[in-house]
């Protein structure tokens, strides 16, 4: 008798995950009707992208330092929304900004509806090539809860999925391109912290050269565009919200995934869970590392996607996006050469994971789930490379 996991064809797979994605698209709709008072009073709300959106205007306007005054880019939230919204902080390093000004000449809204229909279109079509085609991978990236996450609060992580995946699938013909989509990710670099040992340990010299380049290339358009000043004062807000604005609570610790911040909820004292952040990077060094000497294309890949939500200093619930390219890159491999045993229960699993990470069950039961999907799929990567070898 098939359990709920024994997906035999891509019709079941498409069947089950275009049900559970109707149901979440359902739940974003009552969540945004309610949100924005059509079936009650509620005050005035906002989501993250007004803190994207203000800060580009204020770039825009002449005005990129203020992006990270926490005062300047409230009145910019308020002005772009409406007077009195929750503050949300603008913590992305300056390059951001070259994507955000520009989108920031159009009203809000329009920018807001441009901004997520182009970086889900484009992590959609990235995340289903991956994962080897059809309409059952696409329903199944649009299963994962991060994805409506994302879509509800405007985030960038469509963009960053995106781009690692572009990287991901130009290496092995086009490493110079690949090197540029690497590149590319620095407007989030805590995400691309395992990218170098990667390349370094797979031999990708072009792709990490590339890399370099266009990280190099991204810091001399933005000092061009917006001054040398704008990277003291990114410098300085980044020092001030380590103990402020992070370590106090005001980023809310229940919607954290990464080790530091679930160490911090469970109780640990800031500096305790940046150790555990330690152990926890030094084993994805060790375990990329060892995928991108040792094992196949597909397992390699998703080693690399898996560490980034591990070895993240900073990550929250809705970039469990990066997760979703990992179980892609997994699916991809058992596809081609077949499926180890408990891994399709263990992507349900994690699937479920991901749903119990969004921060209000997080803080109901205190149990921070999410933190456990990046390790979980770090994983099995591992494990595949051990069960075949690239040699075999």
């Amino acid at each position: 008798m098939k359990t709920l996991f024994d997906w035999s064809t891509p019709r079941e797979v498409a069947r089950a995950a275009g049900f559970l994605a109707g149901l979440q698209a359902m739940l974003l709709i009552f969540m945004i009707a309610g949100t924005h008072g059509w079936l009650m009073h509620v005050g005035p709300n906002t989501v993250d992208y007004a803190s994207f959106y203000a800060a580009g205007a204020l770039a825009d306007s002449g005005q990129a330092q203020a992006a990270y005054d926490d005062r300047r880019l409230q009145d910019a939230e308020e002005r772009a929304t409406a007077p009195g919204v929750k503050h949300e902080y603008f913590f992305n390093p300056p390059p951001f900004l070259l994507i955000m000004a520009p989108l920031a000449r159009l009203p809000y809204l329009p920018s807001f509806y441009l901004f997520q229909l182009v970086t889900a279109l484009a992590w959609l079509a990235a995340g289903t090539r991956v994962a080897g085609g059809g309409r059952a991978a696409t329903l199944a990236l649009m299963a994962v809860p991060s994805f409506w996450w994302v879509l509800g609060e405007g985030q960038n992580s469509f963009l960053s999925a995106a781009l690692m995946a572009a990287g991901m699938l130009a290496l092995p013909a086009r490493p110079i391109l690949a090197g540029v989509a690497f590149g590319a990710l620095c407007y989030k670099p805590q995400l691309g912290l395992m990218i170098p040992v990667a390349l370094l340990c797979g031999g990708q010299w072009r792709a990490l050269a590339s890399a370099a380049a266009t990280v190099m290339a991204a810091i001399a358009a933005t000092t061009a565009m917006f001054g040398r000043g704008i990277w003291t004062s990114f410098l300085a807000m980044a020092r001030q919200s380590v103990g402020g604005a992070i370590d106090s609570g005001k980023v809310n610790l229940a919607g954290r995934v990464d080790p530091t911040g679930a160490a911090q909820f469970l109780g640990l004292q800031p500096t305790a869970a940046r150790l555990v952040w330690g152990v926890a990077l030094l084993a994805s060094v060790a375990c990329v590392a060892f995928l991108w000497r040792r094992s196949d294309r597909e397992t390699k890949c998703a080693g690399l996607a898996a560490s980034v939500v591990v070895a993240a200093p900073f990550a929250l619930f809705y970039d469990l996006v990066m997760a979703s390219l990992a179980a892609a890159w997994l699916v991809r491999a058992g596809r081609r050469g077949g499926f180890l045993p408990a891994e399709k229960p263990l992507f349900g699993l994690m699937i479920l994971a991901n749903l119990m990470s969004a921060h209000p069950v997080v803080a109901a039961l205190h149990v921070p789930f999410g933190v456990v999907v990046g390790p979980v799929l770090l994983g099995l990567a591992v494990r595949r490379a051990c069960a075949h070898p690239r040699s075999a």
